[in-house]
């Protein structure tokens, strides 16, 4: 087994592991879905897919705003146990309207020019970037459109994690910069980069809960800590917090950021 492989196999284990408190260790933003519902009002049936869906926090709110009936996905995927999580999830918030496919991002499994939107949420890191970007133009109808909600290596390196968990900014490499995501999705046939919407969150949380999401490995990211490094990284972060604010709230902003593409088929002569 190669680097690689051993990688995709430690995090299909931590997102395995981490599925039944995945929602409780996570933000889902708001603002991001308000978006997407600014960009498809138009449409009055909606045919779309989740890719990296995971246990479906994110979709939850996508039926709230673009309403139950109007909207039918199709939640991919390659993370069986998040599967069978999602599934109870939006079944126990009364919605029907998806399915379910394990797949990874490189093969999804759709027809051809079948779907309104494409959609991913802090997961694309995960994927094989161009191979997620073809297949995306491949299944989207023409004019459809395409939502990669993200962090940028940047704005990971400003959170509070980068900040003062020892390491975590230099473990992390699979983010992208900005201009090398804008360049991925430029060059990508049939595919134009409509635009860029950036977000900034006003957190604020107390040492506790976050030694909490810590150890329960909130962040994929915590994988690549051998059990000693992470052990002495989590003192490390204990004392940098206290250092910083003492008796006080630890407060912070996180940064995210969401590429919108369309697809742009120019008609033939």
């Amino acid at each position: 087994m190669n680097k690689d492989e051993k990688t995709k196999e430690m995090i299909h284990t931590h997102f395995s592991t981490i599925e039944p408190i995945y929602e409780q260790l996570r933000n889902t933003d708001l603002e991001p879905i308000l978006i997407i519902k600014e960009k498809l009002k138009k449409l009055k049936k909606i045919r779309a897919a989740d890719v990296g869906c995971g246990k479906g926090r994110y979709d939850k709110q996508l039926f709230r705003f673009l309403k139950k009936k109007r909207l039918y996905l199709t939640c991919i995927d390659n993370n069986e146990n998040m599967l069978k999580g999602l599934t109870t999830n939006l079944l126990e918030n009364k919605i029907t309207n998806f399915e379910t496919k394990k797949a990874e991002s490189k093969h999804l499994p759709l027809e051809q020019n079948s779907l309104d939107a494409v959609l991913t949420f802090n997961a694309v890191h995960h994927f094989s970037i161009k191979k997620f970007l073809n297949e995306s133009t491949r299944v989207l109808k023409n004019k459809g459109h395409l939502f990669i909600y993200t962090r940028l290596k940047s704005q990971n390196e400003e959170s509070i994690w980068g900040q003062y968990f020892p390491k975590f900014k230099e473990k992390e490499t699979r983010l992208y910069t900005l201009e090398k995501l804008r360049t991925h999705i430029k060059e990508t046939p049939d595919l134009k980069l409509w635009s860029i919407e950036f977000f900034e969150y006003e957190r604020e949380s107390v040492l506790k809960d976050l030694v909490k999401q810590i150890k329960n490995c909130h962040y994929s990211t915590l994988c690549f800590y051998k059990p000693e490094e992470f052990k002495e990284a989590l003192e490390q972060f204990k004392k940098n917090i206290k250092n910083e604010f003492g008796n006080n709230p630890v407060t912070w902003k996180d940064k995210n950021i969401m590429f919108i593409a369309k697809k742009d088929v120019k008609p033939t002569s």
